[in-house]
């Protein structure tokens, strides 16, 4: 092999490592990208929809009520979830007749669908008060009636977050920004 075609793949397998080196930084630190496999979600996210969600200085204390938020399911590390957060550490939570108050207040929650007009009971349509405990938050999906939330396995730890979602990527027609919602108190 002579000079030249050395050089040349040697550049070339620096690049590509290079390449592959900060693919797995952003990746890692970053954003991340998810797959939503659920309607717990709906109609924000829509099953089959990929989000990206940013990693990077995001820790309990970014948070903010409304943030769609990522993170390892408490009863099952091994796999990601996503969810609105709803309370945040000392919050107050309770729902009654399908609406969610947070410290006595009720939240005006346009983003929240009830896909039946019949009250079960607790703990899906009455739950609480409870308060979050320190280093937790109180999660759930917008989809109200068919969400696998806060409601049935309790808060999410501080070390489970993984990030807020920022923009659906996939598929092409759903590309958009995710939008928060935040609440002020």
């Amino acid at each position: 092999m002579n000079d030249k075609a050395l050089s040349w793949v040697k550049e070339a397998v620096e690049t590509i490592v290079i390449a592959f080196v900060l693919a797995f930084l952003i990746k890692t630190f970053i954003v991340g990208s998810f797959y939503i496999p659920s309607g717990s979600m709906k109609p924000t996210l829509q099953i089959g929809d990929r989000i990206m969600a940013y990693k990077i200085f995001y820790r309990l204390e970014n948070v903010k009520r409304g943030d769609i938020v990522i993170f390892k399911y408490p009863l099952n590390p091994r796999k990601d979830f996503v969810k609105r957060a709803i309370g945040l550490p000392g919050d107050e939570v309770l729902i009654k007749n399908k609406k969610v108050y947070v410290n006595g207040k009720i939240l005006d929650e346009p983003y929240a669908v009830h896909s039946d007009t019949w009250n079960s009971g607790f703990p899906r349509d009455e739950y609480g008060p409870i308060k979050v405990p320190p280093n937790s938050l109180f999660v759930m999906g917008d989809n109200r009636d068919s969400s696998d939330d806060s409601r049935y396995w309790g808060f999410v730890p501080k070390d489970n977050l993984i990030g807020r979602a920022f923009l659906i990527y996939w598929p092409p027609w759903h590309i958009r920004i995710v939008k928060s919602f935040p609440h002020n108190e």
